[in-house]
């Protein structure tokens, strides 16, 4: 079964049904808790473009890029079930999240057991020698990294943007950046090639997250479909508000003392251009991206999926 072949489409309905069946896999007292979350898998963006990297000539994907890419949708959600405990967050696409089903101790060891699930699945496929130089763990790592970055780094005023981007290269784009690698890698490709996608991943995560920093300060609730205007109050620093404080300073002491109201920040945001500022960020990495495309030399389906996820995140981005 793993060394079969499929067309792009039948492939991804095999992830769900393999990311399904790695969260229901686990013991009866874990599964009660977890099983409702194969409701809760979003779009799958970052699988979509795993089994789009792994693509051949024929446009079909090895089963080894279907393991690969429901592992790293059941390590995302991991990272989602983490991220609303520590968000105290009571909603998820739409469904109230495991925190607040379960209460906070038990979401964390049932995060912890997604993450021991998807590490699984991957060291599973690693048997085979061609895998040897996916190192999953690092990927792990660095979003584990990215995330305690930002969290040491809540309230922090002063915060840079090289430091904001670096943030985000782990918390967002790491993500992005193993599942490109991973495709690439069933799809045989040489290290050159292989470097390339990688890069392409990377960038691509980097404008998605930019695109939702925007979100905050530019939509309503009800056409960004998640809570806005939340992130200063809860004390979190993204670029537009960066820019802002870089170019009015003594906004930042008044942030300190808790003088600073949310009416003022939007304002100072407004003011000096913090969102366009981020998309010319933004269009910085588009730009990487759109080479490393070029060089890479994908088929046409490849430029489609992968072409698409790219503009999708730009394109949102400027509105």
């Amino acid at each position: 079964m793993i060394n079969r072949r499929l067309d792009y489409e039948t492939a991804f309905r095999e992830v769900q049904k393999e990311t399904a069946k790695i969260i229901t896999s686990g013991p009866a007292l874990v599964r009660e808790y977890v099983s409702y979350l194969t409701e809760v898998t979003g779009k799958m963006m970052r699988a979509r473009a795993l089994l789009a990297c792994a693509l051949d000539e024929q446009g079909t994907v090895s089963y080894d890029a279907v393991r690969f890419a429901a592992a790293v949708e059941v390590l995302h959600l991991a990272t989602l079930v983490h991220d609303d405990i520590m968000d105290d967050a009571d909603l998820r696409r739409g469904q109230v999240t495991l925190q607040k089903k379960a209460g906070k101790r038990t979401a964390v060891i049932c995060g912890d057991f997604l993450l021991a699930a998807a590490i699984r699945e991957v060291t599973a496929v690693q048997e085979q020698d061609r895998y040897k130089s996916f190192d999953f763990s690092k990927y792990v790592q660095n979003i584990a990294l990215g995330e305690l970055r930002q969290n040491i780094n809540n309230r922090n005023f002063r915060l840079q943007p090289f430091r904001y981007l670096s943030i985000i290269d782990g918390k967002t784009a790491a993500l992005f950046e193993a599942s490109y690698h991973a495709g690439a890698l069933a799809g045989a490709t040489d290290e050159r090639t292989q470097k390339l996608y990688r890069k392409l991943g990377r960038y691509t995560g980097i404008i998605f997250q930019l695109t939702d920093d925007c979100i905050d300060y530019e939509n309503s609730t009800d056409s960004a479909l998640k809570p806005v205007q939340s992130d200063f109050e809860n004390g979190v620093v993204t670029l537009p508000l960066i820019h802002a404080f870089d170019c009015q300073p003594e906004l930042v002491v008044k942030a300190e003392r808790n003088e600073l109201s949310k009416e003022e920040v939007f304002e100072a945001v407004k003011r000096h251009d913090g969102v366009g500022y981020t998309h010319r960020t933004a269009e910085k990495y588009y730009k990487l991206a759109q080479d490393a495309m070029q060089k890479i030399g994908m088929t046409k389906e490849q430029k489609t999926i992968l072409g698409g996820l790219l503009e999708k995140a730009f394109v949102g981005l400027k509105g």
